[in-house]
This record gives structure tokens, sequence and C-alpha cells, in this order.
């Protein structure tokens, strides 16, 4: 596997609250990488705009399933949206 992709993945991973240990585990790679994308001691940047592209993506799956929902529910789970997206 690549290593932008690596990157990418533990990315995709650490929006979904994974832990670094876990994610280490699942997808073969060393912890200290984990943790010096997820410190931000290395590949800073490129992580960051990783993460937010993660996070976005997010977001809009979130929004796309409220749409299905009506009233309360669907507030809830928009709310709950933005409060991820921050």
């Amino acid at each position: 596997m690549s290593y932008s992709r690596q990157m990418a993945l533990v990315a995709e991973f650490h929006v979904h609250r994974i832990r670094p240990s876990r994610i280490a585990y699942r997808l073969g790679i060393d912890i200290a990488r984990v943790e010096g994308w997820l410190s931000g001691e290395q590949d800073v940047e490129p992580f960051q705009r990783l993460v937010i592209a993660c996070k976005k993506s997010n977001y809009q799956a979130q929004m796309k399933r409220a749409d299905r929902f009506r009233g309360q529910q669907a507030y809830e789970m928009r709310v709950a949206a933005q409060n991820d997206l921050r």
C-alpha cells in the first residue's frame, strides 16, 4: 500500500474516532507513523487536508441520510452532523 493511501486511510479512520492502536493493527502500519500523523509531527498539512476532506464527506453523507426523515428526527440528525463537522 502506498504512503499516500496509508495516510488517507488513517485520516478516514481518525474521523470515525477509531483508536490509533486499532488503526495501526487494522491497516498493518507502524503505530509510530499513525501517532505521528495524528499528533501533527509529520506530514501536517497533507494529513490535515485529508482529515478535513473526510469530515466534509462524512457531513454530506449524514445530511443525505437526514433528508430521508422529517420532523424532530431529521433536525436532530442535522444538528449531530453539524457538531461532528466541528
